[in-house]
Protein backbone atom coordinates (compact mmCIF):
# COMPACT_ATOMS: atom_id res chain seq x y z
CA UNK A 1 0.00 0.00 0.00
CA UNK A 2 1.56 3.55 -0.98
CA UNK A 3 1.85 5.47 1.79
CA UNK A 4 1.73 9.48 2.16
CA UNK A 5 4.12 11.35 3.86
CA UNK A 6 2.37 13.78 5.94
CA UNK A 7 3.47 17.19 7.67
CA UNK A 8 2.37 18.21 10.71
CA UNK A 9 1.73 21.83 10.70
CA UNK A 10 1.59 22.56 14.42
CA UNK A 11 1.72 21.02 18.55
CA UNK A 12 -1.52 21.96 19.38
CA UNK A 13 -3.08 19.22 21.84
CA UNK A 14 -5.78 18.22 19.23
CA UNK A 15 -2.71 16.73 16.92
CA UNK A 16 -0.66 15.43 20.22
CA UNK A 17 -3.92 13.75 21.89
CA UNK A 18 -5.73 13.03 19.13
CA UNK A 19 -4.85 12.89 15.05
CA UNK A 20 -1.09 11.60 15.78
CA UNK A 21 -2.09 8.84 17.67
CA UNK A 22 -4.69 8.55 14.83
CA UNK A 23 -2.01 8.85 12.29
CA UNK A 24 -0.01 5.83 13.63
CA UNK A 25 -2.56 4.11 13.14
CA UNK A 26 -3.35 4.56 9.99
CA UNK A 27 -1.81 2.33 7.33
CA UNK A 28 -1.38 4.16 4.69
CA UNK A 29 0.36 7.50 6.68
CA UNK A 30 4.03 8.12 7.35
CA UNK A 31 4.89 10.56 9.88
CA UNK A 32 7.66 12.18 8.04
CA UNK A 33 7.48 15.94 9.38
CA UNK A 34 6.22 18.65 12.29
CA UNK A 35 7.15 22.09 12.64
CA UNK A 36 6.77 23.94 15.68
CA UNK A 37 6.68 27.89 16.45
CA UNK A 38 10.07 26.78 17.78
CA UNK A 39 12.40 23.79 17.03
CA UNK A 40 12.17 22.69 20.62
CA UNK A 41 8.65 21.91 20.33
CA UNK A 42 8.92 19.96 17.34
CA UNK A 43 12.15 17.80 18.45
CA UNK A 44 9.74 16.90 21.10
CA UNK A 45 7.56 15.61 19.37
CA UNK A 46 9.73 13.90 16.54
CA UNK A 47 11.39 12.29 19.51
CA UNK A 48 7.83 11.39 21.06
CA UNK A 49 5.93 10.09 17.81
CA UNK A 50 8.51 8.62 15.35
CA UNK A 51 8.86 11.45 13.17
CA UNK A 52 11.57 11.68 10.58
CA UNK A 53 11.79 15.26 10.99
CA UNK A 54 11.38 18.42 12.52
CA UNK A 55 11.25 22.11 11.66
CA UNK A 56 11.37 25.33 13.73
CA UNK A 57 9.19 27.28 11.23
CA UNK A 58 5.72 26.50 9.19
CA UNK A 59 7.63 27.79 5.96
CA UNK A 60 10.20 25.27 6.37
CA UNK A 61 8.18 22.78 6.25
CA UNK A 62 6.08 24.09 3.51
CA UNK A 63 9.44 24.13 1.85
CA UNK A 64 10.07 20.56 2.11
CA UNK A 65 9.31 18.50 -1.62
CA UNK A 66 8.52 15.11 -0.17
CA UNK A 67 5.63 16.37 2.17
CA UNK A 68 2.26 15.62 0.12
CA UNK A 69 -0.30 16.23 3.03
CA UNK A 70 -0.44 19.23 5.68
CA UNK A 71 -2.13 18.44 8.41
CA UNK A 72 -3.37 21.92 9.94
CA UNK A 73 -4.13 21.99 13.84
CA UNK A 74 -3.62 26.02 14.62
CA UNK A 75 -6.04 28.36 16.01
CA UNK A 76 -8.86 28.94 13.99
CA UNK A 77 -7.69 32.59 13.01
CA UNK A 78 -4.75 30.62 11.70
CA UNK A 79 -6.71 28.81 9.12
CA UNK A 80 -7.32 30.38 6.63
CA UNK A 81 -3.31 31.98 6.13
CA UNK A 82 -1.84 28.52 6.64
CA UNK A 83 -3.84 26.44 4.82
CA UNK A 84 -3.52 29.06 1.83
CA UNK A 85 0.35 28.79 2.30
CA UNK A 86 0.08 24.82 2.03
CA UNK A 87 -1.68 25.08 -1.00
CA UNK A 88 0.48 27.49 -2.88
CA UNK A 89 2.83 24.87 -1.67
CA UNK A 90 1.64 22.15 -3.51
CA UNK A 91 0.27 20.40 -0.31
CA UNK A 92 -3.21 18.29 0.52
CA UNK A 93 -4.40 19.50 3.46
CA UNK A 94 -6.49 18.37 6.49
CA UNK A 95 -7.38 21.40 8.42
CA UNK A 96 -9.04 21.38 11.77
CA UNK A 97 -12.76 22.51 12.55
CA UNK A 98 -13.78 24.98 11.94
CA UNK A 99 -11.97 25.22 9.00
CA UNK A 100 -13.43 28.78 8.26
CA UNK A 101 -14.59 31.45 9.98
CA UNK A 102 -17.75 32.17 7.20
CA UNK A 103 -19.31 30.64 4.07
CA UNK A 104 -17.47 33.09 1.98
CA UNK A 105 -14.15 32.07 3.36
CA UNK A 106 -15.01 28.54 3.14
CA UNK A 107 -15.89 28.97 -0.69
CA UNK A 108 -12.66 30.79 -1.15
CA UNK A 109 -10.57 28.41 0.46
CA UNK A 110 -12.24 25.48 -1.97
CA UNK A 111 -11.60 27.74 -4.92
CA UNK A 112 -7.77 27.50 -4.23
CA UNK A 113 -8.06 23.95 -3.50
CA UNK A 114 -9.71 23.38 -7.23
CA UNK A 115 -7.11 25.71 -8.83
CA UNK A 116 -3.99 24.18 -7.36
CA UNK A 117 -5.66 20.67 -7.98
CA UNK A 118 -5.16 19.44 -4.01
CA UNK A 119 -7.57 18.14 -1.59
CA UNK A 120 -8.45 20.09 1.10
CA UNK A 121 -10.80 18.95 3.56
CA UNK A 122 -11.99 19.64 6.94
CA UNK A 123 -11.20 17.88 10.04
CA UNK A 124 -14.58 16.65 11.39
CA UNK A 125 -13.00 13.40 12.36
CA UNK A 126 -16.09 11.40 13.90
CA UNK A 127 -18.12 12.03 10.46
CA UNK A 128 -16.14 9.15 9.55
CA UNK A 129 -17.22 6.59 12.20
CA UNK A 130 -19.92 3.87 11.01
CA UNK A 131 -21.46 5.21 13.89
CA UNK A 132 -22.55 7.95 12.32
CA UNK A 133 -23.14 5.96 9.24
CA UNK A 134 -25.44 3.59 11.03
CA UNK A 135 -27.77 6.74 12.51
CA UNK A 136 -27.65 7.98 8.51
CA UNK A 137 -29.04 4.45 7.58
CA UNK A 138 -31.49 4.53 10.21
CA UNK A 139 -33.15 7.73 9.17
CA UNK A 140 -33.01 7.13 5.55
CA UNK A 141 -34.83 3.59 6.30
CA UNK A 142 -37.70 5.64 7.24
CA UNK A 143 -37.94 3.51 10.69
CA UNK A 144 -38.96 6.79 12.26
CA UNK A 145 -41.34 8.08 9.49
CA UNK A 146 -40.28 11.58 8.50
CA UNK A 147 -37.99 13.31 10.65
CA UNK A 148 -40.20 16.17 12.56
CA UNK A 149 -37.22 17.38 15.17
CA UNK A 150 -33.58 17.03 15.91
CA UNK A 151 -31.52 17.98 18.49
CA UNK A 152 -27.70 18.25 19.83
CA UNK A 153 -26.16 19.38 22.47
CA UNK A 154 -22.65 19.81 23.47
CA UNK A 155 -21.08 20.70 26.73
CA UNK A 156 -17.92 21.11 28.04
CA UNK A 157 -16.28 22.03 31.33
CA UNK A 158 -15.05 26.02 31.15
CA UNK A 159 -12.22 27.58 30.07
CA UNK A 160 -9.29 29.63 31.40
CA UNK A 161 -9.27 33.44 30.57
CA UNK A 162 -6.00 32.70 28.78
CA UNK A 163 -7.56 30.00 26.72
CA UNK A 164 -7.10 30.64 22.86
CA UNK A 165 -10.92 30.27 22.69
CA UNK A 166 -11.70 33.01 25.27
CA UNK A 167 -10.71 35.37 22.62
CA UNK A 168 -12.91 36.73 19.80
CA UNK A 169 -10.16 37.71 17.59
CA UNK A 170 -8.71 33.87 17.41
CA UNK A 171 -12.62 32.94 16.46
CA UNK A 172 -13.37 31.67 19.91
CA UNK A 173 -16.71 30.72 21.82
CA UNK A 174 -19.01 27.92 22.23
CA UNK A 175 -20.39 28.02 18.77
CA UNK A 176 -17.19 28.09 17.10
CA UNK A 177 -15.61 25.28 19.47
CA UNK A 178 -18.82 23.13 19.82
CA UNK A 179 -21.44 24.15 18.15
CA UNK A 180 -19.93 23.38 14.59
CA UNK A 181 -20.16 19.96 15.98
CA UNK A 182 -23.94 19.58 16.47
CA UNK A 183 -25.01 21.90 13.50
CA UNK A 184 -22.05 19.79 11.11
CA UNK A 185 -23.92 16.40 12.46
CA UNK A 186 -27.74 17.75 11.33
CA UNK A 187 -26.52 19.03 7.98
CA UNK A 188 -24.99 15.29 7.73
CA UNK A 189 -28.29 13.98 8.81
CA UNK A 190 -30.77 15.82 7.02
CA UNK A 191 -28.74 16.64 3.82
CA UNK A 192 -29.28 19.99 3.70
CA UNK A 193 -28.13 23.70 5.51
CA UNK A 194 -30.59 25.50 7.85
CA UNK A 195 -32.92 27.94 6.85
CA UNK A 196 -33.09 30.37 9.45
CA UNK A 197 -32.02 30.52 13.21
CA UNK A 198 -33.05 32.35 15.93
CA UNK A 199 -31.00 32.11 19.01
CA UNK A 200 -29.56 33.78 22.10
CA UNK A 201 -26.41 33.14 23.91
CA UNK A 202 -24.39 33.92 27.06
CA UNK A 203 -21.47 36.61 26.46
CA UNK A 204 -18.23 37.27 28.25
CA UNK A 205 -17.13 41.50 29.03
CA UNK A 206 -14.80 40.69 25.45
CA UNK A 207 -17.97 39.59 23.69
CA UNK A 208 -16.81 35.53 23.28
CA UNK A 209 -20.07 33.37 23.66
CA UNK A 210 -19.63 30.65 26.59
CA UNK A 211 -23.19 29.39 26.02
CA UNK A 212 -25.53 29.42 23.32
CA UNK A 213 -28.57 27.88 21.89
CA UNK A 214 -30.14 28.34 18.65
CA UNK A 215 -33.72 27.10 17.21
CA UNK A 216 -33.18 26.28 13.71
CA UNK A 217 -35.60 25.27 10.40
CA UNK A 218 -34.79 23.15 7.83
CA UNK A 219 -36.19 21.97 4.58
CA UNK A 220 -38.92 19.59 4.96
CA UNK A 221 -40.43 21.61 8.02
CA UNK A 222 -37.55 20.25 10.16
CA UNK A 223 -36.79 21.84 13.52
CA UNK A 224 -33.80 21.39 15.15
CA UNK A 225 -31.89 22.99 18.22
CA UNK A 226 -28.66 23.18 19.67
CA UNK A 227 -27.42 24.07 22.75
CA UNK A 228 -23.41 24.17 23.15
CA UNK A 229 -21.41 25.58 26.22
CA UNK A 230 -18.38 25.94 28.13
CA UNK A 231 -19.81 26.33 31.93
CA UNK A 232 -18.99 23.42 33.37
CA UNK A 233 -16.14 25.09 35.46
CA UNK A 234 -12.37 24.07 35.69
CA UNK A 235 -12.11 21.93 38.84
CA UNK A 236 -12.56 18.82 37.13
CA UNK A 237 -12.86 17.76 33.34
CA UNK A 238 -16.60 17.27 32.10
CA UNK A 239 -19.07 17.33 29.29
CA UNK A 240 -22.52 16.65 28.28
CA UNK A 241 -23.28 14.91 24.71
CA UNK A 242 -26.72 14.27 23.39
CA UNK A 243 -28.62 13.66 20.23
CA UNK A 244 -31.83 13.04 19.89
CA UNK A 245 -34.39 12.89 16.97
CA UNK A 246 -37.92 12.70 16.59
CA UNK A 247 -40.22 11.02 14.04
CA UNK A 248 -43.43 10.32 12.85
CA UNK A 249 -43.06 6.55 13.47
CA UNK A 250 -40.45 7.16 16.57
CA UNK A 251 -37.23 8.31 17.76
CA UNK A 252 -33.54 7.50 18.35
CA UNK A 253 -31.54 8.72 20.76
CA UNK A 254 -27.73 8.70 20.90
CA UNK A 255 -25.94 9.78 24.53
CA UNK A 256 -22.69 9.06 22.47
CA UNK A 257 -19.81 11.45 23.01
CA UNK A 258 -18.12 13.20 19.09
CA UNK A 259 -15.07 11.47 17.91
CA UNK A 260 -15.99 8.59 20.55
CA UNK A 261 -14.54 4.89 19.59
CA UNK A 262 -15.18 0.98 20.59
CA UNK A 263 -18.61 0.12 21.38
CA UNK A 264 -20.99 2.54 20.40
CA UNK A 265 -25.20 2.41 21.51
CA UNK A 266 -28.12 4.36 20.10
CA UNK A 267 -31.40 3.16 21.00
CA UNK A 268 -34.65 3.11 18.44
CA UNK A 269 -37.86 3.66 19.81
CA UNK A 270 -40.98 2.97 17.49
CA UNK A 271 -44.51 2.11 18.67
CA UNK A 272 -43.30 2.14 22.50
CA UNK A 273 -40.66 -0.63 21.71
CA UNK A 274 -37.26 0.06 22.20
CA UNK A 275 -34.32 -1.78 20.62
CA UNK A 276 -30.58 -1.12 21.46
CA UNK A 277 -28.07 -1.16 18.64
CA UNK A 278 -24.59 -1.16 18.87
CA UNK A 279 -21.83 -0.38 16.36
CA UNK A 280 -17.94 -0.99 16.98
CA UNK A 281 -16.31 2.13 15.54
CA UNK A 282 -12.42 2.77 15.56
CA UNK A 283 -10.60 5.76 16.36
CA UNK A 284 -11.69 8.17 13.95
CA UNK A 285 -8.96 10.25 13.61
CA UNK A 286 -7.51 7.59 11.84
CA UNK A 287 -10.18 6.82 9.61
CA UNK A 288 -10.33 10.67 8.52
CA UNK A 289 -6.23 10.49 7.19
CA UNK A 290 -6.60 7.15 5.80
CA UNK A 291 -9.25 8.69 3.55
CA UNK A 292 -7.58 11.90 2.38
CA UNK A 293 -4.63 9.76 1.83
CA UNK A 294 -6.92 7.40 -0.76
CA UNK A 295 -8.12 10.82 -2.07
CA UNK A 296 -4.00 11.54 -2.94
CA UNK A 297 -3.59 7.81 -3.97
CA UNK A 298 -7.05 6.46 -5.91
CA UNK A 299 -8.53 9.56 -6.33
CA UNK A 300 -11.33 8.93 -3.56
CA UNK A 301 -13.56 12.15 -3.47
CA UNK A 302 -12.88 13.61 0.23
CA UNK A 303 -15.76 12.07 2.61
CA UNK A 304 -16.61 15.81 4.03
CA UNK A 305 -17.07 17.25 1.35
CA UNK A 306 -16.19 20.97 -0.06
CA UNK A 307 -20.26 21.05 -0.44
CA UNK A 308 -20.75 19.53 3.34
CA UNK A 309 -18.56 22.03 4.65
CA UNK A 310 -20.04 25.26 2.90
CA UNK A 311 -23.04 24.32 3.92
CA UNK A 312 -21.96 23.69 7.49
CA UNK A 313 -20.28 26.96 7.09
CA UNK A 314 -23.40 28.64 6.06
CA UNK A 315 -25.30 27.01 8.99
CA UNK A 316 -23.05 28.46 11.92
CA UNK A 317 -23.19 31.86 10.11
CA UNK A 318 -26.95 31.98 11.06
CA UNK A 319 -25.91 30.81 14.57
CA UNK A 320 -24.02 33.64 14.89
CA UNK A 321 -25.68 36.52 13.44
CA UNK A 322 -28.97 34.89 15.02
CA UNK A 323 -26.98 35.56 18.75
CA UNK A 324 -24.97 38.44 17.88
CA UNK A 325 -21.87 37.40 17.67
Amino acid sequence: MAKIKWGVLGTASIAKGCTIPGMKLADNCELYAVAGRSLSKAESFKEEFGFEKAYGSYEELLADENIQAVYIPLPNDLHYEWCMKAMEAGKNVLCEKPLAPTKKVAEELFAKAKEKGVVLMEAFAYLHSPYVDALKAELDSGVIGDIKYIESAFMVQSCEPDNIRMFKSKFGGSVYDLGCYSTSLMVWLLGNEAESATGVAEFTDDGVDIFATAYLKFPGDIRASINCGMIFGTERPSRMDRLYIHGTKGCIKSPVEFNQSGELSYTVNVDGKEVVKTVNAKQNYSLEVMQLGRCITDGEKPRVSPEFSIKNAATVDDVLNAIGY
